[in-house]
């Protein structure tokens, strides 16, 4: 029995993690199945997602940049986070033939926050998310849902982070505000959602100084596992976490999904290693 498949597609994949991450949680439960990685081009986008969900079988597969949106218009039917956000990253085909498009992104970010040591729980004052592209929009929603009465939105072009507040500003209560600078007064968590501090990209310039020592800090970036922004507060005093927990998370309900697990995947120390071990290679 060759059991389910799914896969990750986008544009490139070579390096992605997630086969890793599966194939850990396969073993784990001893289950019959496989992930694959499939490169797809934007041109034969739409062409290949069907040949591989009904000519092939799939049982579903993640999306990755660029194909968030692509898989957003491609899907049969869209659950409530991906509408909200407007981007599919887990396409689950479902008995009845049909595929319907998820985003666990935003699950994938609070659960990194909900289990990180030092948090304290939601119902917070104000956040400010530095960036305005597609994950923030995933962290913005996220932090909506945690209760969170301002959240702030810092990017450069101010214009960017003022859609990404108009777009969202009818899904949360919280107060949405786009800024050109850091906010960091009465803040208390900080998330660093662009590519800066990752290898190969330009350092994250940014001065703590005014961020309260008991703010919390997260960036969703995890090459390296500990960013500049994070060590700089973690130097200080203030509580971190890395973004390698988001990776994990955001992948439990899309294997629960295909490969139909006796119980909930765990991420724990023992994945975390595997996975480190495997963006060593």
């Amino acid at each position: 029995m060759t059991g389910p498949i799914a896969g990750v597609v986008g544009m490139p994949v070579a390096q992605s993690l997630s086969p890793v991450l599966h194939g850990t949680w396969l073993k784990r439960f001893g289950l019959p199945g496989r992930y694959e990685r499939r490169e797809i081009a934007p041109e034969t986008f739409e062409a290949d997602m069907t040949a591989l969900l009904r000519d092939e079988g799939w049982a579903g597969m993640n999306v990755t940049v660029p194909h968030k949106e692509a898989a957003f218009r491609f899907c049969d039917r869209v659950d409530d986070s991906a509408r909200r956000l407007g981007a599919v990253n887990t396409v689950v085909r479902l008995p009845d033939g049909t595929n319907e498009g998820r985003n666990t992104d935003l699950y994938g970010f609070r659960r990194n926050l909900e289990t990180a040591p030092g948090w304290t729980g939601t119902g917070r004052g104000a956040a400010v998310v530095l960036g305005a592209g597609g994950a923030a929009r995933a962290v913005v929603a996220a932090l909506q849902d945690l209760g969170f009465a301002e959240i702030r939105i810092v990017n450069r072009t101010v214009a960017r982070a003022e859609r990404l507040s108009e777009d969202l500003a009818g899904s949360g209560r919280a107060r949405l505000a786009a800024v050109t600078a850091p906010a960091l007064e009465d803040c208390d968590l900080l998330v660093n959602t662009t590519s800066l501090g990752m290898t190969g990209q330009p350092p994250l310039e940014i001065d703590l100084a005014a961020l309260p020592g008991s703010a919390f800090v997260t960036d969703i970036v995890y090459k390296p596992l500990e960013t500049g922004l994070l060590a700089a507060a973690r130097a200080r005093g203030n509580a971190t976490v890395d973004g390698l927990g988001m990776l994990l998370h955001q992948a439990i309900p899309g294997f629960e999904a295909w490969f139909h697990p006796p119980e909930r995947p765990a991420v724990d120390d023992d994945l975390r290693r595997i996975v480190l071990g495997a963006m060593a290679q």
